[in-house]
């Protein structure tokens, strides 16, 4: 199946500035590219995720697509991994991934059970423009071996999703019935995400002072093409 080529990405937003030092790096990143941001958090599909009323075509599109980024998003961890430079967030790190390749791979494969995805689909789809687009990036950081770089991808890949799945507005409402719906809620609003997603963030306010002006850019500059590019995978899945 083919599909149409993804919207133009807008430009990346200006480079951080001085007047910006009373903000950690981490909230000056998300500060940077905010109207992106927000549009993922406010999304129609986290809308019908939450209230239950997501159809099982774009659910099935969504995960069949998404499924396809747990490849290089582990290599991106051993980047990580491998480019850190003290010991300890070596051990957050690979903590982390454990959980990826165990619980989340679980979820996938229930869910494709259910929705009816065949071996093909599971394995080898035909990957649209965004998620094609998506690699590349997570393999262009993992490729630099810069661990502000590995941090700052996976510090949307995450960050941006613990923002939309445990949004104050939407703690009160009760969990959709469908365990395909609930599952992806919960899988990204639990202390043990909290925490890894409050870790990151603390490692890019760690490392951000450390950088140089060339180095803190080329960052940013990952932080908000990854930003756009889950924008765009967001919308996708209803094209």
């Amino acid at each position: 199946m083919s599909t149409a080529p993804a919207a133009p990405l807008s430009a990346p937003a200006a480079p951080l500035s001085a007047t910006d030092a009373s903000q950690g790096f981490a909230e000056q990143l998300r500060q940077s590219c905010w109207e992106d941001w927000n549009a993922c958090i406010q999304h129609r599909f986290v809308d019908e995720i939450f209230d239950g009323s997501l159809s099982d075509e774009v659910l099935r599109r969504y995960l069949v697509q998404d499924y396809q980024f747990i490849n290089r998003f582990v290599a991106l961890l051993g980047a990580a991994i491998a480019s850190a430079d003290v010991f300890a967030p070596r051990v957050t790190l690979s903590q982390f991934a454990a959980m990826i390749t165990s619980d989340e791979n679980t979820y996938f494969l229930r869910s494709f059970d259910v929705l009816g995805v065949p071996p093909a689909d599971r394995l080898q789809p035909t990957l649209t423009a965004p998620t094609q687009a998506f690699q590349q990036l997570m393999h262009e950081a993992a490729q630099s071996l810069n661990y502000a770089n590995c941090i700052a991808v996976l510090a949307v890949a995450e960050g941006l999703y613990l923002d939309w799945a445990d949004q104050p507005a939407k703690k009160h409402l009760p969990l959709p019935a469908r365990f395909e719906h609930a599952e992806w809620i919960t899988l990204h609003a639990n202390d043990f995400f909290r925490g890894f997603v409050a870790w990151l963030r603390a490692e890019l306010d760690r490392v951000g002072p450390t950088l140089s002006p060339e180095a803190r850019a080329e960052a940013t500059h990952y932080f908000q093409r990854a930003v756009q590019r889950e924008r765009q995978f967001f919308d996708h899945v209803y094209a």
